[in-house]
């Protein structure tokens, strides 16, 4: 495992020269709440976010902003872990209720014998963007060039990693051949990529943003559409989404069903709402000064958002085919994938 702290050190002693979009949530690896409470009238939910101001995350603070938690009687804390693997670990040892993090953690939790299921369907592309650096865009064209390369990721075993690792296969690279780099996202990200601590690296919205702004790096692969998730792996990737354990939604569903109904709502509001109105609902810190850019970012990301929270056709099946290409442990498993989501709230919510 690499250390993450010297890149932590390194955005810290340059974080005003690095003013970006990125909120604090990214940048404490901690378990700490950085988004809003619930005022304690409801029913008590917490729920773990991995970075609460990413965009491919917003729909979690943005039902906080719009009052739907609150109208389903439900008393959500929104918490923060910088990595969706961090936010997975704390649905598991049983910190929070449920975790806004990738689908494709269900499948990897359902080989080591954990049953967690995707309960609404946040949306059908990754979001996430291949970034090279200014200084390495002659020497990485293609993810052909990723041997030799050291690339970052969130966090060892995060998403960033799966979709990095499987990036290289498909084209030639084996996973031996390159090394990955928890770096984070926003700050530490950006501090890692100029520095040259790595060639490149994947992130999503607000880094993604910030880097472009910056002429910190250039985009090599682009998932933040339906059709960049096609060409770059083959078919919808479902991603973000509400996932829980399953006992606990099969013990709470009455529970599970407002929570549905409230982010189902969500995704409905924002697909007839633009990118201007949808960051004027969110905390004033999440833009970090620069409005336009965090709406900018939000416009980006706005193709991977379903508006329904319906698991798209397909899109389990290429989850797995991708999680095949490198990991030995779905690579050997007869992974049901049935079990790893459900449409019955979502449809209910309908």
């Amino acid at each position: 495992m690499r250390n993450t702290a010297r890149y932590a050190s390194l955005a810290a002693a340059g974080l005003l020269a690095l003013s970006s979009l990125t909120a604090c949530a990214n940048d404490a690896a901690s378990s700490t709440a950085t988004g809003s409470k619930g005022d304690g009238k409801g029913e008590k939910v917490k729920i773990m976010v991995g970075g609460l101001d990413k965009v491919i995350y917003l729909p979690a603070m943005l039902t906080q902003q719009l009052g739907y938690f609150d109208a389903e009687g439900l008393d959500v804390e929104l918490l923060s872990e910088p990595a969706g693997v961090q936010a997975e670990t704390a649905l598991v040892s049983g910190q929070v209720q449920g975790t806004v993090g990738f689908y494709d953690h269900t499948l990897d939790l359902q080989t080591k014998g954990k049953a967690v299921e995707s309960v609404v369907q946040f949306s059908h592309a990754p979001g996430e963007v291949e970034i090279v650096s200014t200084k390495a865009a002659g020497d990485i064209t293609s993810p052909k060039d990723f041997k030799g390369k050291k690339l970052g990721v969130t966090s060892l075993g995060s998403s960033t990693d799966f979709l990095t690792k499987y990036l290289a296969v498909k084209n030639g690279v084996k996973v031996s051949e390159f090394t990955p780099v928890a770096v984070g996202a926003g700050a530490t990200f950006i501090a890692a990529l100029q520095k040259g601590a790595i060639d490149g690296g994947m992130t999503t919205d607000p880094t993604v943003a910030t880097v472009l702004d910056k002429k910190a790096g250039n985009v090599l692969v682009d998932m933040r559409t339906p059709e960049g998730s096609q060409k770059a792996l083959g078919g919808p990737y479902p991603s973000s989404s509400l996932y829980m354990q399953t006992d606990w939604v099969n013990a709470h569903k009455d529970t599970v069903q407002k929570l549905a109904n409230a982010f189902v709502k969500t995704l409905k509001w924002m697909s007839t709402h633009s990118a201007a109105e949808i960051a004027a609902k969110m905390p004033a810190d999440y833009s970090q000064g620069d409005k336009t850019l965090y709406t900018e970012a939000i416009k980006s990301t706005l193709p991977m958002f379903t508006d329904d929270g319906v698991m798209p056709a397909n899109g389990p099946a290429t989850v797995e085919k991708v999680l095949k290409a490198f990991n030995p442990n779905i690579q050997n498993a007869d992974v049901d994938l049935a079990k790893t989501y459900t449409t019955e709230f979502v449809e209910a919510a309908k």
